[in-house]
């Protein structure tokens, strides 16, 4: 038989232990609840948020616990507040936004350092600004204008001669949706493995045809400007084929539930946007010569401004997204532009085409059309991730014309300090050659029909 005494030590134990488990309970019974649970702010705003102090019984007095963020970059209190067992059980404290990104608010125990199981979860958003707007219409404004001046310079023949032969051209089409495609796949699958949604920021920004800034580019660096425009107009119209044969197909494996559309309206006002000015410039060479002349004379002058406008406006208007570029962002930026330069440029001397065709070809390939692609993530995806995954398209902006700006500089300092080597394009060979020809053959009529003697 058991000693009488060791089953009462067993006793007192057993009582011992559930006192000491029932203090444990009363004491940790503090706890807060919030309402709601999920808030969305905007950066540099607030929302409050109400809280319960849910006591479940007498309390130690010195039972404390802190509200508090996980990440305060993204989302903090604008106060430290402190609840107690004497706080009033009902309160309201603001979370305000700082910067992109999600976190939650918690409630930490003081004593013990033991986070409650109750949080607010946070999602902090961009609040669409003033300063997008003016920088989008006032681009679309500038761009406008630019085709304008290409209408007038425009040689429309040569981009009949163009369409007859287009060897050009379809070096342009597999440069933009071959080459580029497959190779913003491969960056983003080395740069971001483990980022599915980075990589669909870069693939979708491979996919896009190609944008205006590569006509200005063009016109700027002395390239083929009819063989630029010609594929720029393809580039655009094959998009409505060419994106949706993409994201379905190599896209599927980056991101398999995205639920995409393609932007058939966006493409659509980008055609109508490059052909319409482009013929008012063809009307006003046709029916008001002086006009078109001086808008021919200042396309370079202009095309530069505009250039610069769009790079130091782009970054102030995106200064936020700094904050998020890593070395691997900012390799990707670089990465996809400037490769597409040197594999464009490359097809083209193979094939070998002249050296200002060989330049379009080049720019055409390597300048993405970004805004098609910031569009398409905002389409695919929630806000908050569409703002981050946003910095892929802007980062590759940002890049693209820093080799294109050392040419130029390159070709500047060339002509001046040696103008006597100054490459002529076989353009201006031929209409240089033409002029001769016009005037010896003056000449030659003056002559015939002259009687004086001295000029026999």
């Amino acid at each position: 038989m058991m000693c009488p005494i060791s089953g009462l030590c067993q006793l007192l134990i057993i009582i011992f232990t559930l006192l000491l488990i029932g203090h444990t309970v009363v004491v940790r019974a503090l706890s807060v609840k919030f309402d709601p649970k999920n808030v969305t702010v905007y950066m540099s705003d607030f929302i409050p948020v109400n809280y319960t102090i849910d006591t479940g019984g007498e309390l130690d007095n010195e039972d404390e616990c802190i509200l508090y963020s996980e990440n305060p970059h993204i989302a903090f209190i604008d106060k430290e507040i402190i609840l107690s067992t004497l706080s009033p059980p009902r309160g309201t404290f603001n979370i305000s936004g700082n910067f992109l990104g999600q976190t939650v608010v918690s409630c930490r125990n003081i004593n013990t350092g033991i986070s409650s199981s109750e949080q607010v979860a946070v999602k902090c958003l961009r609040k669409k600004r003033i300063i997008d707007q003016i920088f989008t219409a006032s681009t679309a404004a500038l761009v406008a204008i630019i085709y304008i001046n290409f209408g007038c310079v425009v040689k429309w023949n040569e981009l009949k001669n163009l369409l007859k032969k287009p060897i050009g051209p379809t070096i342009g089409f597999c440069g933009q949706f071959v080459i580029m495609p497959v190779l913003s796949y491969v960056i983003g699958f080395l740069l971001f493995p483990d980022d599915p949604e980075m990589r669909l920021g870069m693939f979708f920004t491979g996919v896009s045809p190609a944008g205006g800034a590569s006509n200005i580019w063009t016109a700027i660096l002395e390239g083929n400007i009819e063989l630029s425009i010609l594929m720029t107009t393809i580039s655009t119209i094959a998009a409505f084929g060419m994106m949706p044969l993409w994201i379905f197909t190599l896209g599927r494996t980056i991101f398999e539930q995205a639920d995409l559309e393609v932007p058939y309206s966006q493409i659509s006002t980008y055609v109508f946007a490059l052909v319409i000015p482009l013929g008012i410039g063809y009307l006003i060479t046709r029916y008001l010569n002086r006009v078109g002349q001086f808008m021919a004379r200042i396309l370079k002058g202009f095309s530069s401004l505009l250039i610069l406008f769009i790079i130091i406006f782009a970054i102030v208007t995106n200064l936020y997204l700094f904050e998020l570029f890593s070395w691997r962002i900012v390799v990707a930026g670089m990465g996809l532009p400037w490769v597409g330069y040197m594999l464009g440029y490359v097809m083209a001397k193979i094939l070998r085409q002249p050296a200002p065709d060989c330049l379009a070809i080049a720019i055409e390939t390597g300048i993405q059309n970004t805004g098609i692609a910031i569009f398409l993530l905002r389409f695919a995806l929630e806000p908050l991730h569409a703002d981050l995954t946003t910095v892929a398209p802007v980062s590759v902006a940002i890049m693209t014309p820093f080799p294109l700006m050392l040419v130029f500089i390159y070709k500047k300092l060339r002509e001046r300090f040696y103008p006597y080597k100054k490459s002529e394009t076989m353009q201006d060979l031929c209409e240089r050659r033409k002029q001769d020809n016009n005037n010896l053959n003056h000449i030659v009529h003056k002559r015939q029909n002259s009687t004086s003697p001295c000029l026999d």
